[in-house]
């Protein structure tokens, strides 16, 4: 028979910064109706729960610390929300990985390049990698020559990070993408039209 095991109890867990918790001794208190306090923490919390809320610390660096009476519910679903609207418009960058070799024909280049346009305008960085199997390490230069002719192609799309690198039996070259900053163009004028006269 396995004799039961000892854990130890667990501790409830504590709210930081939510009522008793708060460890300043006092806060600018904010309530619903708008009213603003500088008051003892332990009377700010009182004020807060005889309004059937609890006193939230949310900017603990102020002088003094500013703390709200709100629902804790409430405000954890609102500090959620936040979260999660701030990581949808966040855009992770990703590095897509293109592969070739020595002796790729023109139509496969052509192709690999269009999807390396793709992934560069839509803010991706882009690995061009050269494989040499078996004797094609031999033709090193040729690897690299595709390399660079590949960095120069996608020049208006990307910028080339340094010389294409050797590393085994692959090179690599990497492109970032290049942040569009184009100026809104003028609009052609209309002949025998002069824009100062309405």
């Amino acid at each position: 028979m396995i004799p039961p095991r000892n854990y130890p109890p667990r501790r409830p867990r504590v709210r930081e910064n939510v009522n008793e918790a708060i460890r300043v001794r006092e806060v600018r208190a904010v309530f619903p109706d708008g009213s603003v306090e500088i008051m003892p923490t332990l009377a700010a919390v009182r004020k807060a729960q005889d309004m059937g809320l609890d006193l939230i610390l949310i900017a603990p660096t102020a002088e003094p610390p500013v703390a709200k009476a709100m629902d804790y519910g409430q405000w954890q679903y609102e500090n959620k929300k936040k979260q999660h609207e701030a990581k949808k418009k966040q855009h992770v960058i990703q590095v897509k990985e293109l592969k070739f070799r020595p002796n790729t024909d023109d139509h496969d280049y052509e192709f690999k390049k269009n999807h390396a346009i793709r992934f560069l305008s839509e803010g991706n960085r882009v690995k061009a990698v050269v494989q040499f199997r078996g004797r094609e390490i031999a033709h090193v230069d040729l690897g690299k020559k595709l390399l660079l002719r590949f960095a120069a192609d996608l020049s208006g799309h990307g910028l080339v990070e340094g010389q294409p690198r050797l590393e085994g039996r692959n090179a690599h070259v990497l492109i970032s993408p290049v942040k569009a900053t184009t100026a809104p163009k003028d609009k052609p004028k209309e002949p025998g039209k002069d824009p100062t006269v309405h």
